[in-house]
């Protein structure tokens, strides 16, 4: 397969900012993804160019070894120029390209570098420990949770090492013979004129052997998807937008690589009864007239399922707040208020006898209107 140009795959120019090539990502591998194109070969093979070309470009040290690298002829045929005997790769002699030749001082070893860049190493060597993908989901958290702290359970579903054939993908009695697609080398060559590099076989996911019979549980990947049940712990305070990483919790790693991480985002619910502004509650405290009138004393309710007392004077307003020290949100070392609101609920039904009452009561009281 010839290789293109990373810049051409994602749609940029070789001047796009960090900003832009990961704007573009985005917006190519929501329309390319598997999951969004069931059935379609296409899809996924463009998601996969897609996803390649951002691993490069989307790293900035990576990125600046590439750049030099296509800016001193890697990604052009890498032929000998017209009226030179040097490869333009800077070789002497008939242009046969290898990374494990090439450095640029500063650099470092190009070709070590680009066979892990590119899913391999360069000259079908045994690839590295690969690091599995973090796994990113969002929670729901009541917001009494979030508040205090607490555990909430949470499924996921993750790739795991088929427990059936261990992760060999071969079947009970099968034989492991040489891949057919890379002659049992793990990786695959692809490239443009003399110049080429590596990528894990497709076929044997990089192993470089495949079963004569695969295995029926897992279909030969030697992994599987699994449900998971992990237990959660909110930290005191959470706020919609906050984040917590397990680490270990997320994909499975390859050749022997660590799991990747497990990356939580919280959504705070709204609660019927409390409404929360930075480490304080505002909880509404409802009175009927005459309470507010006359004054009164109240049980206003607190985060912990219990209450404080608060008196309310005379002649108060709706609207009008107590603030009441230290019954709000704790969140290290710190502690918000609890501030009580005024409601004066207005019955919209009154029997004959709270209708003289109140009609007394208005022919009687001094009011400006």
């Amino acid at each position: 397969m010839a290789q293109r140009d990373y810049y051409s795959v994602l749609g940029v120019a070789s001047t796009a900012t960090a900003d832009e090539i990961k704007k573009q990502y985005r917006r190519l591998a929501k329309q390319y993804h598997p999951d969004a194109n069931q059935g379609e070969a296409s899809a996924a093979d463009r998601f996969k160019e897609i996803s390649e070309a951002y691993a490069v470009l989307g790293d900035a040290a990576k990125r600046t070894q590439y750049d030099e690298m296509r800016r001193l002829g890697a990604f052009d045929a890498a032929r000998p120029r017209s009226g030179s005997s040097r490869s333009s790769a800077g070789a002497p002699g008939s242009g046969s390209f290898k990374f494990e030749d090439f450095d640029v001082g500063g650099l470092g070893g190009l070709g070590d570098l680009f066979g892990t860049m590119f899913g391999g190493r360069a000259g079908g060597r045994t690839r590295a420990a690969e690091a599995g993908p973090s796994v990113e989901t969002t929670l729901e958290v009541p917001f009494r949770v979030a508040a205090v702290g607490g555990k909430i359970p949470i499924t996921l579903e993750l790739a795991e090492g088929c427990a059936t054939c261990n992760g060999s993908g071969a079947g009970p009695g099968a034989r492991m013979q040489p891949c057919q697609e890379c002659g049992g080398r793990g990786t695959i060559s692809f490239g443009q004129g003399s110049f080429s590099v590596n990528r894990p076989c497709p076929a044997c996911l990089g192993r470089g052997t495949t079963a004569s019979v695969p295995c029926a549980a897992c279909s030969g990947a030697g992994e599987v998807r699994t449900r998971k049940k992990v237990m959660i712990a909110v930290p005191a305070g959470t706020e919609s937008g906050g984040k917590v990483r397990l680490k270990g919790q997320g994909g499975r790693g390859r050749n022997g690589g660590a799991a990747g991480d497990l990356v939580i985002t919280f959504t705070v619910l709204p609660d019927a009864q409390f409404k929360r502004d930075g480490l304080d509650l505002v909880v509404g405290v409802p009175l009927n007239v005459a309470q507010a009138t006359l004054g009164t004393k109240v049980s206003v309710p607190t985060l912990r399922d219990s209450t404080v007392s608060l008196r309310v004077p005379a002649g108060t307003p709706s609207g009008k707040r107590f603030r009441i020290k230290g019954q709000g949100i704790e969140r290290e070392g710190r502690s918000g208020d609890l501030i009580a609101e005024v409601q004066i609920v207005v019955p919209t039904t009154l029997s004959a006898a709270q209708r003289a009452l109140m009609e007394q009561f208005a022919s009687a009281a001094d009011l400006p209107y």
